[in-house]
C-alpha cells in the first residue's frame, strides 16, 4: 500500500469529519474536547520540569546569605540583610530588614529602590492580605508603612507572602544571635551537591508514571467516541465499492481529524490555565504564568503522538468489526475475549521491576527505564484486563428486575465500551493505590516524631539580649491564648584548675525547675545538683559543696580576666534529672533566682516555652505579635509533632496536586464519555419511553450500566494497585504491610468521583427520555 493511497484515505476521512453534518461535526467535537482535556494536561506536565527550575532559579537569584569563612568588610557596595521571617495561621512570611551601607550597596531581585527606615515593599499577596479584614493580626507585626510592591523576579509564587523592610543600626543586631549576614551581592553560585536519595529517585518516577497514565488512556478512549454510530455510516463507504481497509483508514482519518482539533482546543485549555496559574494556589504552591513553558522537544512530542495514536487505536478497534455493505456485524454476539495475552503484560511488568528487588539505598540509584517500563506495564494491564473482567462477570449475571435486566444486556452487548469509558478512573486508582503504599511504608525513613513535648509546650521563644526575663515572660504570659510560660536560663562554669571542665547552670522559678528535674521540696533561695543526665558527665565531679567555678565576664577590661567566680553552697541538695520540654535531659546545677549572685547574670541567655490554648483564636498569632513588639527578629519556634525530610515533603506535596489535576481530568472525561453514549442511545431509550417504560426504570438501568464496570474496575484497580504497591516496597527493602486505610480512601474517592459524574448526567438523561426524539431528518 503506497504513502498516497494512505493520505487520501486519511485526507477523506478528515473531510467526512468536518463535512458529514451534524452528527460528523458533533463526534469530532467530542472527540476533540475529550483530546483537548488530556492535550492540557500532557502540556502541563512537561512545563512542570521548567517550572520547578525557575522556582529553583529565583530561590536562588534572591539568597541573601554568605557560605564565605570569610567576613565582607563594610564598604560603599556592602548591604546588611536580617532575616524577619514570620507565619500569619499556617502561612509563611518570608521578611527581611535592609540597610545599605554606601550607594552602590546591591538591590534584592524585584525591588525597585530600597525601603526607606518604617517602611516596606510587599508581595502583591501580602499586599493584599494586609488591606484585609483577616490580616488585622498581621498588620499589627509588620508596623511598617506599604512603600511599593516586589516585582516577580523577586518571588518564587504568585501567592507568596514577602516583604523587604527598611533598618536602621542593624550592624549591632547582627552581632546578637539574629540570623542575618553582610552581603555585596545576592545569589550565590554554590549549587546543590546533594546526592538524591535512590528511594526519593524512584518515588519522583512513580510519581510521573502514575499521574501520566490515565491521561494516556483517556486520550486513547477519547478518540473512540461515537465510535458504533460511525461503524454504522462506514457501511455505506462499502456499499459504493471502498474495501474493508480502505474504510478503516477513513475512520482512522475521522479520529486523525478529531485528534488534532483536540490539539488546538488542548493548547487553547493549556494556555487559558496558564493565565489563570497565577490566581490559583494548590497545596500551598504557586506559580507564575511565565514558569509554565512546556520543553519544546515535549511539546513537539506530544503533537506528533496523539495524532499517530489517534489513528493507531482506530485502526486496531476496526479489526475486530465486520464492516460489509448491508451493516455493521458488531451486534452478533462476539468471540469471547482471551486472557493469556492479557496477563502478559503485569507479568512483564513484574519481570522488569523484579532485579530491582531488594536493593534499596544501598544499591545504588534504580534503573529509570526498568522502573518506568515495568510500572506503565502492570498499569496499562488494567486497561487490558478491564474488558475481560466485565465481560466474564456480566455474562454470568440473571435477571432480577427490569432496570437490572435492560443494564445487563446492554452491558452484554457492549462491554467493551463500558470498559473503555472507566479504564481512567481504574488506572488513576491503582497507581494513587500504589503509591499510598509506598509512601506509607517509607514513611519511617523520612518522618520521624519531633524530640519536643508538645503535651507539655507548643512553643518557644529566646528573650532578647541585654532584656530582664522576668518582664519579658510576664508579657508573654499577659498575652491572649497563652496558658503557662516556663523561663529557663543558662550559662556554663568551669573548673579553674581544668579549663575544658564545664558544668551547665540553670535558673528558674521552682514551678519551672520542676521541668526539668525532680525535685523534693522546693522554695526560692535552694540550689540543686541534677543527677542522672548523660550528656553532664563533669556534673558529679563540679557540682560538690565548696567547689569554686569561673566563667569570663563579658563586661571585664582585660581580655581572658577570669574575674567571675562562684563557689558551690553548702546546702545543695539532690535533684533526679528528666527531659525538658525540647526532650533534652539537663544535668548540672539548678538555681533559684534568690539564690543567683548578681554578677553571674550577665552570663545568662535565657528561653521561654509557652504553653498556648489551642481554643483561642489566632492564639498563636498573638504570641508572634508579642514576640515583634518584644524584638522585630525574634523568630518564635512553633513545635510539631513530627518531622519531616524536606525533599520527601516536597514530593509528597508534588503528588497531590498532580493528583488533584488528574482528579479533575478525569471527572471531566467521565462526563464527556457518559454525555456521549447516551446520545448515541437517545432513540433507543425514546423507544422505550413510547413503549411504555417508566422513565425511573430508564434510569435505574443506566445507573447500573455505570454501577457495574465501575465496580468491576475499582476492585481489579486495588488488587493490580496493591500488587504494584508489594513489588515497589519489595524493591525499597521495606517489609511489604497494604495500608487498608488509603486502599479504602482511594478506592472511595475513585467512587466519589464516578458518583458526581453520574448525578451531572442525570439532567441529559432525562432530557433524552422523550418520545419525540423518535424523530429524524
Amino acid at each position: 500500500m503506497s504513502v498516497g493511497q494512505w493520505s487520501r484515505d486519511l485526507a477523506m476521512g478528515v473531510r467526512f469529519a468536518f463535512a458529514g453534518g451534524r452528527e460528523g461535526w458533533t463526534r469530532a467535537l467530542l472527540t476533540a474536547v475529550g483530546v483537548g482535556l488530556g492535550v492540557a494536561l500532557l502540556l502541563l506536565t512537561t512545563a512542570i520540569p521548567n517550572a520547578l527550575a525557575e522556582r529553583d532559579r529565583r530561590e536562588e537569584a534572591r539568597s541573601d546569605h554568605t557560605f564565605s569563612q570569610q567576613e565582607i568588610p563594610k564598604a560603599d557596595d556592602t548591604l546588611i540583610v536580617v532575616d524577619a521571617d514570620t507565619t500569619f495561621r499556617d502561612r509563611d512570611v518570608r521578611g527581611r530588614v535592609l540597610e545599605a551601607e554606601g550607594p552602590r550597596a546591591p538591590l534584592p531581585p524585584g525591588v525597585p529602590a530600597f525601603p526607606a527606615v518604617g517602611e516596606m515593599v510587599v508581595s502583591p499577596a501580602l499586599k493584599e492580605l494586609l488591606a484585609s479584614d483577616d490580616g488585622k493580626l498581621l498588620r499589627e507585626r509588620l508596623d511598617y508603612r506599604v512603600a511599593g510592591t516586589i516585582g516577580e523576579q523577586g518571588l518564587v509564587g504568585s501567592h507568596e507572602l514577602a516583604y523587604f523592610a527598611g533598618g536602621k543600626g542593624l550592624a549591632k543586631v547582627l552581632e546578637g544571635p539574629a540570623s542575618g549576614a553582610r552581603i555585596d551581592r545576592f545569589g550565590n553560585d554554590l549549587g546543590s551537591s546533594d546526592r538524591w536519595d535512590p528511594v526519593l529517585l524512584l518515588l519522583v518516577l512513580v510519581v510521573f508514571v502514575v499521574l501520566l497514565m490515565p491521561v494516556a488512556v483517556f486520550i486513547a478512549a477519547a478518540v473512540r467516541f461515537g465510535g458504533e454510530r460511525r461503524d454504522r455510516r462506514l457501511a455505506a463507504l462499502r456499499l459504493v465499492g471502498s474495501d474493508s481497509r480502505m474504510t478503516r483508514r477513513i475512520a482512522a482519518g475521522e479520529a486523525l481529524a478529531g485528534s488534532v482539533l483536540g490539539l488546538v482546543l488542548g493548547t487553547g485549555f493549556f494556555l487559558l490555565g496558564r493565565e489563570l496559574a497565577a490566581s490559583v494556589e494548590v497545596f500551598r504552591v504557586s506559580v507564575f504564568p511565565s514558569y509554565l513553558n512546556p520543553s519544546p522537544l515535549l511539546a513537539v512530542l506530544v503533537a506528533l503522538a496523539v495524532p499517530a495514536a489517534a489513528v493507531l487505536v482506530t485502526i486496531l478497534a476496526l479489526r475486530g468489526v465486520v464492516i460489509e455493505p448491508l451493516g455493521v456485524v458488531r451486534t452478533a454476539k462476539p468471540s469471547r475475549r482471551r486472557l493469556w495475552w492479557r496477563l502478559l503484560l503485569p507479568l512483564g511488568g513484574i519481570a522488569l521491576l523484579y532485579p530491582m528487588i531488594g536493593q534499596g539505598n544501598d544499591g545504588g540509584d534504580f534503573n529509570q527505564y526498568l522502573v518506568v517500563g515495568g510500572v506503565m506495564l502492570l498499569l496499562v494491564g488494567v486497561t487490558a484486563l478491564l474488558p475481560w473482567v466485565v465481560e466474564t462477570v456480566v455474562a454470568r449475571l440473571g435477571s432480577v428486575g427490569v432496570a437490572w435486566q435492560l443494564a445487563i444486556r446492554r452491558l452484554q452487548l457492549s462491554s467493551g465500551a463500558a470498559a473503555r469509558m472507566v479504564n481512567g478512573i481504574a488506572v488513576a486508582v491503582a497507581g494513587a493505590i500504589a503509591l499510598q503504599m509506598l509512601f506509607a511504608g517509607v514513611e519511617g525513613n523520612y518522618t520521624r516524631a519531633s524530640q519536643y513535648d508538645v503535651s507539655r509546650a507548643q512553643m518557644s521563644v529566646d528573650v532578647p539580649e541585654g532584656s530582664d526575663a522576668a518582664p519579658v515572660a510576664a508579657q508573654y504570659r499577659d498575652t491572649e491564648g497563652v496558658r503557662k510560660v516556663t523561663t529557663l536560663s543558662d550559662f556554663h562554669l568551669g573548673d579553674q584548675r581544668e579549663a575544658d571542665a564545664l558544668v551547665q547552670i540553670t535558673v528558674a522559678d521552682c514551678a519551672s525547675l520542676r521541668e526539668v528535674a525532680t525535685l523534693p521540696a522546693c522554695r526560692d533561695g535552694d540550689v540543686f545538683a541534677a543527677k542522672g543526665s548523660e550528656y553532664e558527665s563533669d556534673s558529679d565531679r563540679l557540682a560538690v559543696p565548696g567547689t569554686a567555678l569561673w566563667a569570663e565576664s563579658e563586661d571585664s577590661d582585660r581580655a581572658g580576666d577570669r574575674t567571675v567566680t562562684w563557689t558551690v553552697p553548702r546546702n545543695i541538695r539532690q535533684a533526679e534529672s528528666r527531659e525538658d520540654p525540647t526532650g533534652y535531659e539537663r544535668g548540672g546545677i539548678l538555681i533559684t533566682p534568690g539564690a543567683l549572685p548578681g554578677k553571674l547574670k550577665t552570663l545568662m541567655s535565657t528561653r521561654l516555652f509557652l504553653s498556648v490554648d489551642p481554643s483561642v483564636p489566632d492564639a498563636y498569632d498573638h504570641v508572634r505579635n508579642t514576640a515583634a513588639r518584644l524584638d522585630p527578629t525574634s523568630q518564635p519556634m512553633t513545635w510539631h509533632s513530627i518531622e519531616s525530610d524536606d525533599r520527601y515533603a516536597t514530593i509528597r506535596t508534588g503528588l497531590s496536586v498532580g493528583a488533584a489535576c488528574v482528579l479533575a481530568l478525569i471527572g471531566a472525561s467521565l462526563l464527556v464519555s457518559q454525555l456521549e453514549q447516551l446520545r448515541e442511545r437517545r432513540k433507543l431509550l425514546s423507544s422505550l419511553v413510547a413503549f411504555g417504560t417508566r422513565r425511573r426504570t430508564l434510569g435505574l438501568s443506566v445507573l447500573w450500566q455505570t454501577a457495574i464496570p465501575i465496580g468491576l474496575g475499582l476492585l481489579l484497580a486495588a488488587t493490580v494497585g496493591m500488587a504494584l504497591g508489594a513489588v515497589l516496597l519489595r524493591m525499597t527493602n521495606t517489609s511489604v504491610r497494604v495500608d487498608w486505610p488509603s486502599v479504602l480512601s482511594m478506592t472511595g474517592i475513585g467512587a466519589g468521583v464516578v458518583l458526581v459524574v453520574t448525578l451531572l448526567s442525570l439532567p441529559p438523561l432525562l432530557k433524552l427520555m422523550r418520545p419525540d426524539g423518535l424523530r429524524t431528518e
